[in-house]
């Protein structure tokens, strides 16, 4: 049954205009909540498709988790294909997208692998926007073995090469690929996990359009953490790397 929606856009929006964003209030508008651990904030998908295409265009999100980037796809009437290897993941998207609107844009939900976008023709879609896991940090299955959220820093970096060829093949040339990646600590030091994305899409063959900073909220230095910051004198990850990476030419 399709649910019924109060409110399906943000108030008093505006487009982002420099390279720091900070999005106090996560965006409570359509079916979008919280409730699927580390999605991204709806206001990061809407600023992405309102920059970098137009309606009617093909998206992809090949790690579609929560499906954030699909609702705003579909608010914003874009075609998307969201891709994700967990059956769990596919059925909240299929969910997400469940309310009626004034647009109708084709919305493909498929289980598939990042890795592997063979059935994509080359240069097919017109914009990817998507949210990888940042490696381990969240373990979203238990034995998917085509998950590469269960894969550590060295692991799931090999595998996001794969990722990036792809990607690179399917984008249609002078278009964009927006990716928002973070960075881990491990035994106490930073792991960059970001820039070695952002490397890797690189040696696939883009080029960088923009380095986005973007803050997160959900990382106030209370209890267990604020404890241990100051016992071990580190400090909280509280920025997260929006990559706009764009086919050449």
């Amino acid at each position: 049954m399709s649910k019924e929606i109060k409110k399906f856009e943000p108030e008093n929006f505006e487009l982002e205009m420099n390279t720091v964003w900070s999005f106090p209030e996560r965006g409570n508008w359509a079916t979008h909540d919280a409730k699927w651990r580390g999605n991204w904030s709806p206001y990061i998908p809407r600023n992405i498709l309102l920059r970098y295409s137009k309606e009617g265009d093909y998206v992809l999100d090949q790690f579609a988790g929560g499906g954030t980037s699909l609702v705003e796809a579909k608010l914003l009437n874009r075609n998307i294909l969201g891709l994700d290897v967990n059956d769990t993941a596919l059925e909240r998207c299929r969910e997400k997208i469940d309310f009626e609107y004034k647009y109708n844009p084709k919305i493909v939900i498929k289980k598939g692998d990042a890795r592997d976008l063979s059935f994509l023709k080359d240069e097919s879609i017109d914009l990817i926007c998507t949210h990888p896991p940042y490696s381990d940090i969240i373990k979203y299955s238990e034995g998917i073995g085509n998950d590469l959220s269960l894969l550590g820093m060295k692991d799931f970096l090999k595998e996001m090469n794969k990722v990036a060829e792809e990607s690179f093949r399917v984008l249609k040339k002078d278009k964009f690929c927006a990716i928002l990646i973070g960075d881990m600590r491990k035994k106490g030091h930073v792991q960059p996990l970001g820039f070695a994305v952002m490397n890797i899409f690189l040696e696939a063959g883009f080029v960088l359009k923009e380095i986005i900073l973007k803050e997160q909220h959900n990382c106030k230095a209370t209890g267990f953490w604020k404890t241990n910051s100051i016992k071990y004198n580190f400090l909280l990850l509280a920025h997260e790397y929006l990559f706009i990476f764009r086919k050449p030419q």
